[in-house]
């Protein structure tokens, strides 16, 4: 059974904690909008910085931790646009929707709406960017989930081929000036990438990559948690086609996924939707068979 209730957290007064038999989240509105801890009840999957949990106002952005959402293509004047305000909270029959003032330097303006499912370790994340401008923009939603330390990333490659009968290339993956194809963090399989957080290893990673399965999938202390999403074919994403991307440094690994750029009307609106699973009794993938063994399975009951 749902349920809900107002509490504060983290030296934030005003959060709302949303709960079932299995699993808890908590959202912020005096800053945000964010979900700062998801798990099974009891425990957090998502990181958490301390030093700056229950600080609000001011112009430079703080990460926080948790989940949050940005619009793409990424650049510093628009992206790390600072949520350190109250967002409108509004309470749903299924959870709760937040949403922040417009953002003063682009017209935009964020949207979660959070439903909790009433008996599944499972929650429906629904992400929209509203156009305030008086000017068409081109964005995409991106919905960044920043996990705690110790995790590994799992990227599904699109469906495997055979020389020669397949002589076309089949997707792209996208890479920043800092990515280090030869850390040992990353393992290259052929049916799925691994990146792996490793907290003695500050060096930045990222990678973005099509991902026509529709899911990006995280494993910590046995725990599988599983983002999924509906890609939409033939139309262009940010970043060289990326609709997942992972990144990694010293203190967390954030798996990401974006929907596809659109041209948004003044006072039109973007959505794009996560589903997050969570599952226990999963062990560390170290490559194509631990995930077929252990991860495929449970990815088949979401997409049958």
């Amino acid at each position: 059974m749902l349920q809900v209730e107002r509490i504060a957290y983290g030296g934030w007064p005003n959060c709302y904690r949303l709960w079932n038999a299995s699993i808890e989240l908590t959202v912020t509105t005096d800053v945000g909008p964010r979900i700062i801890r998801f798990g099974f009840i009891g425990q957090n999957e998502l990181v958490e910085f301390p030093a700056q949990l229950g600080r609000t106002g001011g112009d430079e952005f703080r990460l926080y931790g948790g989940h949050r959402l940005w619009h793409a293509p990424e650049s510093k004047a628009r992206t790390y646009y600072p949520d350190n305000g109250p967002v409108e909270a509004e309470a749903t029959a299924q959870g709760v929707r937040l949403r922040q003032p417009t953002e003063t330097t682009t017209g935009v303006q964020k949207e979660m709406e959070i439903r909790l499912s009433p008996g599944d370790a499972s929650i429906r994340i629904a992400h929209r960017l509203y156009n305030r401008n008086l000017w068409v923009v081109e964005l995409a939603a991106w919905a960044l989930t920043a996990m705690a330390p110790g995790g590994t990333a799992v990227i599904p490659l699109p469906p495997r081929g055979r020389h020669p009968d397949d002589l076309q290339p089949s997707s792209r993956l996208a890479v920043w000036p800092y990515t280090d194809l030869s850390d040992p963090r990353w393992t290259w399989g052929r049916r799925h990438l691994l990146l792996r957080q490793d907290p003695r290893r500050p060096l930045p990673q990222k990678l973005g990559a099509g991902v026509p399965d529709g899911w990006v999938a995280h494993v910590r202390d046995g725990r599988l948690f599983v983002k999924s999403f509906t890609p939409v074919a033939g139309v262009p994403y940010p970043d060289f086609g990326s609709s997942v991307e992972v990144f990694a440094d010293g203190e967390m690994l954030e798996i990401e996924t974006l929907g596809p750029l659109i041209h948004v009307a003044p006072d039109g609106m973007v959505e794009h939707v996560e589903r997050w699973d969570l599952w226990s009794d999963v062990p560390t993938p170290r490559g194509d068979d631990d995930v077929d063994a252990h991860i495929a399975p449970r990815i088949a009951r979401i997409h049958p």
